[in-house]
Formats: structure tokens, C-alpha cells, sequence
């Protein structure tokens, strides 16, 4: 099992503790560069990744991005509800299908906490 697929399986076990589960609502994606692209790649690659990209965010599946400061790759937060339709739509742009991108994704949810303050009692100290 791959670095990213770990990453995966560990968000999809069941969570222990005192908050219930709660839906994925958005995956963060954090690309690297398997190897560094060479300038024909570059030139033969990035007029078609680009725009690929801008449809994604144009059809409302990447939210925000930013580029890594260490350049190794972009991060996206993605309007996805689970990490394999994150890496199916990833694996289609253009430095996916070259292998020259991969990505770790985290699934997002709601922050489980706030569930304490709709419990019974909660807001009152139990009393």
C-alpha cells in the first residue's frame, strides 16, 4: 500500500472517542512532483494541465489552491466526498496521466466537536 493510500484507509476506519462520526465534505490534496519535469515536458504538458485544472475549479470540484513553498507541488481543497473521487479526478489531468504528479489526500469533515454543544446539558455544565 502506497503513502496516499495509507493516508486513505486511516481516515476511512471507524473514529474512537467521544465524537460521532461525521460526513466527509471536502478532501485536501497535496501534490509532489515525482520527478522534476523537463522543459519539453513543460512545454508539452502545462497548455493542457492548466486549463484542465481551471475546468475542475470552474465546475466547482477544486474550492481553493495554492502552490507548496518548496515548489515540489500544488494543494488543493477539493468539493469531494471522498479521496478516491479526489484521485480520479487528479489522475485525469494531464501530469497524472504522465506520471509526474502524485497526491495524499486527507478527507475533511465538520468539526466533531461542535456536536458537545447540541448536547443535552452541555451548555449548562450538566446542570
Amino acid at each position: 500500500m502506497d503513502k496516499s493510500q495509507e493516508k486513505t484507509a486511516e481516515t476511512n476506519e471507524k473514529r474512537k472517542g467521544p465524537f460521532p462520526a461525521v460526513p466527509t465534505t471536502k478532501v485536501l490534496a497535496i501534490g509532489r512532483f515525482l520527478a522534476s519535469p523537463t522543459p519539453e515536458q513543460l512545454k508539452a504538458i502545462f497548455p493542457k494541465e492548466v486549463p484542465d485544472t481551471v475546468r475542475l475549479y470552474l465546475a466547482g470540484k477544486i474550492d481553493q489552491w495554492w502552490v507548496r513553498q518548496d515548489q515540489k507541488g500544488p494543494v488543493f481543497l477539493m468539493n469531494v466526498t471522498s479521496a478516491e473521487e479526489a484521485r480520479a479526478l487528479l489522475d485525469k489531468l494531464p501530469l497524472g496521466e504522465a506520471k509526474l504528479m502524485e497526491f495524499d489526500f486527507i478527507e475533511l469533515g465538520p468539526l466533531t466537536a461542535l456536536h458537545l454543544l447540541l448536547s443535552e446539558g452541555w451548555a449548562t455544565g450538566g446542570k
